[in-house]
């Protein structure tokens, strides 16, 4: 089969990998008809590389038709259409059973100290094939796939296997107050899906971006709009808006691919030139990230405010103003998406002919799963008007 691959940094490649096979009982086998293109799958881009192996299988947003199942399969016939989740999860351990399904306690991580495998997502959560490709071995298939009907397009499903989750989350662990006002840090896929459902449930919501088309976009929704580049201090800009006091809570969508600290992104790069077994363990133990983002999220929010992360962060030393947060008395709440705790709350409004979340207009670009390596250079140089890609395999 065809399949996106990272070679190195900066070198992603479409080639002929092997199909994927039945390896467990309760696996399944589907034929992807839909993947998408992340912001999360640019940090395997460059700063993870020493996490990478070349030839591995990158893509984390699939959808397809189930063409085969493990014989312990009870649930999931042959021919059902589904939306795989990015986390891999079982269902049953004793974080599944309390919906922290990014925490899978089955596909931890405990060599690396990190949560439940992810697809196509590095050794640190896995090195399990991703769905950028025209199969995927889907494990748990009785209870990680979740299963759509046919008729609708796949653009109103595929976003069920991470953006919405994700920006859902990020929005229910901001707690706007009624009538409030959320910042959104960041208009690519998460921020302006998070920015789709904050307005649904009633918020004002403010958003910051560099990038016009981004902001446009926003802006035709109903969101107040920040252009980076226009204002000298984003938290007085904020400020200005709400009475002097600030967001009453912020989703920081960017994370650590943030601009804004030219030193911080050096060393990255710098670190990303040495040997894997040099690399890693400075990441793991000493790294950090561009953190203009979080930071500014912090100014901006109002004392007693809610900060949401739902950008990922990769350093273990990022440096944090704890004067400022414990002084502004702030909460402040992240992870990765638990996504099968939230499919059965947004499934109604994808079923809804009404397609209130506008899922169907979603993707600014489709392409064919050959043409992933120009999507990833474009991507991450926000060329184009690019906000959200999928590909058909």
């Amino acid at each position: 089969m065809l399949a996106a691959t990272w070679q190195g940094p900066r070198d992603i490649r479409v080639e002929e990998v092997p199909d994927p096979t039945i390896v467990d009982p309760t696996d399944a086998v589907i034929r992807v008809t839909t993947t998408g293109l992340c912001g999360s799958d640019l940090h395997l881009y460059e700063p993870l590389a020493p996490f990478m192996t070349p030839g591995d299988i990158v893509g984390h947003e699939p959808m397809g038709i189930v063409e085969e199942v493990g014989p312990e399969v009870r649930d999931l016939k042959v021919g059902d259409r589904v939306v795989v989740p990015f986390n891999i999860s079982c269902g049953s351990c004793w974080t599944c059973e309390r919906k922290l399904y990014s925490q899978c306690e089955t596909t931890q991580n405990r060599e690396h100290g990190t949560g439940a495998s992810l697809l196509g997502y590095s050794k640190l959560y896995g090195a399990v094939p991703g769905g950028q490709a025209e199969y995927l071995r889907v494990q748990f298939a009785d209870f990680l796939p979740v299963k759509v009907p046919e008729g609708p397009p796949d653009d109103r499903f595929v976003y069920l296997s991470d953006v919405i989750p994700t920006a859902w989350q990020a929005v229910r662990y901001a707690d706007v107050p009624a009538d409030g006002t959320l910042l959104v840090m960041g208009a690519g896929p998460i921020g302006d899906m998070a920015t789709r459902i904050a307005l649904r449930d009633g918020a004002c919501v403010i958003v910051v971006d560099r990038v016009p088309e981004r902001l446009a976009r926003v802006s035709a929704l109903g969101a107040e709009t920040i252009d980076l580049d226009a204002v000298d201090d984003v938290g007085d800009e904020v400020r200005s808006r709400t009475s002097g006091r600030g967001a009453d809570s912020v989703v920081d969508a960017v994370g650590m691919e943030a601009h804004g600290n030219p030193i911080a992104e050096k060393l990255i790069k710098a670190i990303g030139l040495l040997p894997d077994s040099l690399a890693a363990p400075l990441i793991k133990h000493a790294g950090f990230d561009r953190l203009a983002a979080l930071h500014t999220s912090i100014d901006a929010v109002r004392r007693g405010g809610t900060v949401s992360l739902s950008g990922v962060y990769g350093g273990a030393a990022d440096p944090m103003p704890l004067m400022q947060m414990f002084d502004k008395q702030l909460q402040l709440r992240m992870g990765q998406a638990n996504v099968r705790a939230w499919t059965d709350d947004i499934l109604p409004l994808l079923l809804d002919d009404a397609d209130p979340l506008g899922t169907e207009s979603f993707a600014t670009h489709r392409l064919p799963l050959t043409q992933a390596p120009e999507a990833y250079a474009s991507f991450r140089a926000k060329e184009d008007g690019m906000v959200k890609v999928v590909f058909t395999p």
